[in-house]
């Protein structure tokens, strides 16, 4: 499993990677905050510690779940009550206070990743609204049985929507998801190519606009 570990103690963070390597994980060790948000997308669960030197770790893990569903740990010191329960309600998946035991650390990194597993239901790889059939693997639009052309923007954008069909995705998840980082993609270009998208499939309906949140694929009646 892909690890990413927030931590700004070299001592914590050494011994957390020898562990984790020695239970068959490899881990990515970063010290800022900022860098979770650059590197979360090729991980498969986050270790976070709250005191990081640039960000508060509350605050990433607002940001993040803004734009990603990736299994949290919280890992830190602070271990009051109102601390423990915002971290819960902002998304942390669990959340542990140091000094933690190794065993149960690894325990419950387990869990989590067990638990979300369970959550993700086999991928829908062909996604159909009314007369509209999106094949994400091949990545193929029909539109009444006639294959429509998109670039492969295009597409990216379309596939992140039609692979929630039915589910608001916020503007800057499909950010996140297309161009590679919310906090950096140029949002006028999801604008124009959402205009081209919309003008090419010629179903209005089908891509949602949420006024003040994101978009939703799948309005049309089936």
């Amino acid at each position: 499993m892909q690890i990413l570990l927030a931590e700004d103690d070299d001592g914590v963070a050494a011994a957390l990677v020898e562990v984790l390597y020695d239970h068959g994980h490899v881990t990515r060790r970063v010290r800022y905050g900022s860098e979770v948000m650059t590197y979360h997308r090729s991980s498969d669960l986050l270790l976070l510690d709250l005191g990081l030197p640039d960000i508060d770790g509350l605050d990433v893990l607002r940001a993040l779940r803004a734009v990603s569903d990736l299994s949290v740990v919280v890992l830190t010191a602070r271990g009051d009550e109102r601390s423990v329960v915002r971290g819960l309600r902002l998304g942390a998946d669990d959340y542990l206070v140091k000094p933690v035991r190794l065993a149960e650390l690894l325990a419950r990194i387990e869990t989590v990743t067990r638990r979300t597993a369970a959550k993700g239901a086999p991928a829908m790889r062909t996604v159909r609204a009314g007369d509209v059939e999106v094949d994400l693997d091949a990545r193929r639009v029909r539109v009444g049985g006639a294959e429509v052309e998109l670039t492969t923007k295009e597409f990216d954008i379309l596939a992140v929507l039609a692979g929630r069909a039915g589910t608001a995705v916020s503007r800057e998840q499909l950010l996140d998801e297309v161009w590679g980082d919310a906090h950096h993609a140029v949002s006028r270009s999801l604008d124009v190519h959402l205009t081209q998208l919309r003008g090419k499939l010629r179903r209005p309906e089908l891509l949602t606009t949420i006024r003040g949140f994101g978009y939703r694929f799948g309005d049309l009646g089936t």
